[in-house]
């Protein structure tokens, strides 16, 4: 077999490859005459028919075969050849392949950059203070006031600000959207909503639709239309008039518990206010300094990626944002959000990873280098105790969650996870860290 290496880039590598006619045409005889023996030819018993003719026959078939046979083997011996390390499946283009002549083809690949992660060692960082101020805790107070608020039905008056109201709702689109997506709706086409509540003033409500409300009394309808803009942030409606028809089935008003001894009690924690609020502001402290640590860390990875500006493996990029993409996708599922439903251009989202993919890659890379260069690694007790804290957040057994990732080829993922986390920690218990 011959292989010639061509360097595309510092990182991008080409392999053309050369199987010789004898492995080939060994590789064409040995399938010909496995498919003689079940092949049906007009003419010959089973099993009679001439080699030359099952090959005639079948000759896209057995080709195919012998690609997919020889290729994979190929590949790895090239690669080890030349002493390469690809970080992904190589690419194959150009397969020629005929009998009595070699098979050729060519191999892509991509491969790690070298790194020079410079001096590491005493980084100056900086740490922003942690400040916690009175208005602070007396907003936090407010949020706990707002998630313990009851909602009542009033009688006696017309819907207000800030109400919560129970409707019947018929949504017709008039106007289709300027880009319509597979789930909006078609023109003339209603849709019927009953009993749905809706908040008097809430972010996710249309533009102008609470002013259509406002006023309305319990039993009464009321039919208008809407044109949203342009530039609305759901493509489905974007540009297009609805019409609407809604019924007022029931007002409801929140109402927020006294911020009181009582209040500090129903949490179930403390006793007074008093002690409520100093935990409130032991809480706003604690969540600060985890802000100003992740910060630091932060400053530390855009110092190391930067150290890296040549190119980088692009299979480890796209890698690095499907990752983003899952766990913003188990972010939705754990906020009872239907990802398959929701309003989101997935392509603009993965677009926007990019970046920040980038740059994470890169100091992954120079991270890696470190770790590398201190001989750091991860004993066989810490990826433990990780496999048991995984199986203790998901509820399974710590033999379930290990077979789970060994299933998924997950061992090697988290070790080098816990290997990369360990490298942070090393660097920055060697850094300066300023507070600024």
């Amino acid at each position: 077999m011959k292989a010639e290496l061509k360097d595309l880039s510092e990182i991008r590598k080409s392999l053309v490859v050369e199987i010789p006619t004898t492995e080939v045409d060994a590789g064409i005889e040995r399938l010909s005459q496995r498919y003689r023996r079940t092949l049906k030819v007009p003419g010959f018993r089973p099993g009679k028919a001439p080699a030359k003719l099952v090959r005639l026959r079948l000759r896209d078939h057995i080709l195919q075969e012998v690609v997919q046979d020889l290729i994979p083997k190929a590949v790895d011996e090239a690669i080890r050849e030349h002493g390469l390390e690809p970080v992904d499946t190589p690419a194959i283009r150009d397969v020629n392949i005929e009998e009595g002549h070699p098979l050729t083809f060519t191999a892509t690949l991509e491969t790690l950059p070298t790194v020079d992660p410079g001096e590491y060692r005493g980084l100056t960082l900086r740490r922003p203070p942690v400040a916690v101020t009175d208005e602070s805790v007396t907003a936090a107070l407010e949020r706990l006031r707002e998630r313990a608020a009851r909602f009542e039905t009033v009688e006696g008056r017309d819907v207000a600000q800030s109400d919560t109201v129970a409707v019947d709702l018929e949504r017709r689109v008039i106007k289709p959207a300027i880009v319509a997506e597979p789930s909006s709706s078609e023109a003339g086409e209603p849709e019927q909503h009953e009993n749905i509540e809706i908040e008097i003033g809430g972010s996710a409500n249309p533009p102008e639709f609470d002013e259509q409300l406002l006023g309305l009394s319990v039993g009464a309808s009321h039919d208008f239309t809407l044109t949203y803009p342009d530039d609305h942030e759901t493509k489905g409606l974007a540009g297009s008039e609805v019409a609407y028809t809604v019924t007022i089935k029931a007002i409801r008003e929140k109402v927020l518990p006294s911020l009181d001894n009582e209040f500090a009690r129903d949490l179930g924690s403390v006793e007074t206010l008093a002690a409520l609020t100093d935990k409130v502001k032991a809480d706003l402290v604690r969540q600060a300094e985890l802000d100003a640590d992740a910060q630091v860390r932060g400053e530390l990875l855009r110092q190391l990626a930067g150290r890296l500006e040549g190119e980088v493996p692009e299979a480890l990029i796209t890698g690095e944002v499907d990752r983003r993409v899952e766990r913003f996708v188990e972010h939705l599922i754990a906020q009872r959000v239907d990802p398959r439903r929701a309003s989101i251009d997935w392509e603009a989202f993965r677009n926007e990873q990019q970046e920040p993919a980038t740059a994470t890659v890169r100091s992954m890379l120079v991270i890696d280098e470190i770790a590398r260069k201190e001989a750091l690694t991860v004993e066989d007790d810490e990826l433990d105790q990780e496999v048991e804290r995984q199986a203790e957040r998901a509820g399974r057994t710590l033999s379930a969650a290990r077979a789970l990732l060994e299933k998924e080829g997950g061992i090697g993922r988290l070790k080098d996870a816990l290997r990369r986390e360990k490298t942070i920690d090393f660097v920055l218990n060697q850094a300066t860290i300023v507070t600024a």
